[in-house]
């Protein structure tokens, strides 16, 4: 059994990026069905999904999430997991109905400043034993 078969949603994500984990960190603490499950982009298990989809090498500024057996990045893949966070979250994904190029263009812009604005860390995340279960292997 692969672990997309095991999990309903995995998302990947730069781990040595501080506003990627803060993100993570968030959705997490939001995640209040057990949703979502994680791995950084750079550990072998991410680029293991990434290969199974046929992604290919993605840039490490890509937010991935794999729901479904589909593969969705950059800003529909932040708006697919806002609306699986519900509240008042879920009414981000409104903003699907922009074409894709205008999202994306934003979501580009983030992830090009985001260590100049947040910073990086020398390694991944290591996540606290709390919430070690979330994160794939």
């Amino acid at each position: 059994m692969t672990d997309t078969q095991k999990h309903s949603a995995i998302i990947l994500f730069d781990g040595v990026c501080n506003f990627c984990n803060s993100s993570i960190n968030f959705v997490i603490r939001h995640d209040k069905k057990n949703h979502f499950r994680f791995a950084p982009l750079q550990s072998e298990t991410g680029k293991q999904l990434l290969q199974q989809f046929e992604a290919g090498e993605l840039p490490l500024d890509s937010i991935v999430l794999i729901e479904n057996n589909k593969l969705y990045k950059q800003s529909t893949a932040v708006l697919k997991i806002a609306k699986q966070l519900g509240g008042a979250y879920r009414l981000l994904y409104g903003f699907v109905i922009l074409p894709r190029f205008l999202r994306d263009a934003v979501y580009k812009y983030v992830a090009k400043n985001r260590y100049k604005w947040f910073g990086k860390k020398d390694s991944c995340m290591i996540p606290t034993k709390e919430i070690r279960e979330k994160f794939i292997s």
